[in-house]
């Protein structure tokens, strides 16, 4: 087994034990200090930027979802797009269109039946047709689609594509794609997509059709107290004439309005179990990459919630990723009392005691740690791995050497 820290592994007793038993898994584990200026990144169902009390206090808060979404985004252009998936409940659109793709003759409708007959018929999905808009009265010929967002893989839409056009020559083809259920089933749940893999999916109707996640995202939170502002703006109608008879005692302004925003350094939390992810996606250098994709997206990802009024376009401070043989450690408890200005210095030092407390407490030190960071106020992260930090670039690389290396040995 490849070890780069014996001391990870050395036999402990009493409360460790449990923990220790657990050795000999791969998990990468990710934290980042981020600081974002005006923002509202992440809005509630008001408008304003979402929260949470924590250690007594309210925090500037941005949910996991809100950071999956643009990391997913990510992978499109650091993966082969075929090792990919589509979530969307226009499932049979979907289907349909790689239908037409590959049989053109076939026509949208024979194609949109098929692809229905497949889903519903085959897979066991349940469809329906989509919700008419209020005060719609015109024929509905909008294909069904399933009842939540469905994440499949675009591997298996090819597949389940080529099984649609193989019925079509048969004299029945719904018959003839009832008929070969099992196929398709194993089709949908051998989906070997390297972000359904990591992000896992859920399928209400069938059981048999959910796969696991392999990552785990938490909620970023502010470091310090957050108070949310507002930001009153107006906009001026570039053709209106001051003075005018209808438009008397208005200097301009045609709409105006609030925007609530914060500004904040968030902690953020993602951790990978490379073991689970290769049992999935059935190859090492595949799950190496997959692992390392992951966290060069997650970790320059920026959710674009008002992006255009706001421009929050920024990179972390202070980027900590480690490789755990026992298990993955949330290290928000570093902040459960609210850090002081200057924050991301202080912010730094209470992350880096929480992860020296624990490893010493429970006898979990990291097999390997990078360290990627900029400016002074993050010198005391040099303590993790004694001064020798390191570019992001070469972080994502060594990652996915190492997670080979370890994956291929074990």
């Amino acid at each position: 087994m490849y070890i780069d820290n014996p001391a990870a592994s050395a036999v402990v007793s009493g409360k460790e034990q449990y923990i220790m038993s657990t050795i000999n898994r791969t998990i990468i584990e990710i934290h980042a200090l981020e600081t974002t200026a005006a923002g509202n990144l992440n809005r509630d169902d008001t408008g304003s930027p979402k929260t949470v009390e924590y250690g007594g206090v309210t925090r500037a808060r941005v949910s996991s979802q809100a950071w999956k979404r643009p990391t997913r985004e990510l992978f499109k252009e650091l993966v082969d797009p075929n090792d990919l998936g589509v979530r969307t409940k226009r499932v049979v659109e979907e289907l349909a269109s790689r239908i037409l793709e590959r049989r053109g003759d076939l026509g949208e409708d024979q194609a949109t039946d098929l692809a229905e007959t497949v889903l519903q018929g085959g897979a066991g999905i349940k469809l329906e047709k989509p919700r008419k808009k209020k005060g719609d009265e015109t024929d509905d010929d909008r294909a069904k689609q399933s009842q939540y967002l469905l994440f499949l893989g675009n591997r298996q839409y090819g597949q389940l594509a080529d099984i649609a056009i193989e019925a079509a020559d048969t004299e029945n083809p719904t018959k003839t794609i009832k008929g070969d259920k099992k196929r398709i089933k194993q089709i949908v749940s051998n989906d070997r997509s390297i972000d359904v893999a990591l992000f896992g999916r859920m399928v209400a109707d069938d059981t048999n059709l959910n796969v696991d996640a392999c990552a785990q995202v938490a909620h970023a939170i502010s470091v310090q107290t957050v108070e949310p502002e507002s930001d009153f703006f107006t906009a001026v109608d570039d053709n209106q004439r001051n003075g005018g008879e209808d438009e008397a005692g208005d200097a301009g302004a045609a709409m105006m309005g609030q925007i609530e925003f914060n500004a904040a350094t968030f902690y953020r939390y993602a951790n990978v179990d490379a073991n689970r992810l290769q049992d999935r996606l059935g190859d090492v250098n595949a799950t190496a990459k997959a692992v390392s994709a992951f966290a060069q997206a997650f970790l320059t990802s920026v959710p674009q919630g008002k992006i255009n009024t706001f421009g929050q376009n920024v990179l972390p401070d202070l980027i900590v990723v480690n490789l755990r043989d026992t298990q993955a450690v949330n290290l928000v408890g570093a902040f459960e009392r609210p850090v002081v200005p200057d924050y991301v210095q202080h912010a730094t030092e209470a992350l880096v005691r929480r992860q020296q407390d624990l490893d010493k407490a429970y006898g979990i030190t990291p097999v390997k740690t990078w360290v990627v960071r900029i400016g002074d106020d993050t010198a005391a992260a040099d303590a993790l791995v004694d001064g020798k930090t390191t570019s992001l670039r070469d972080l994502v690389a060594d990652v996915e050497r190492t997670v080979a290396d370890r994956l291929t040995q074990e």
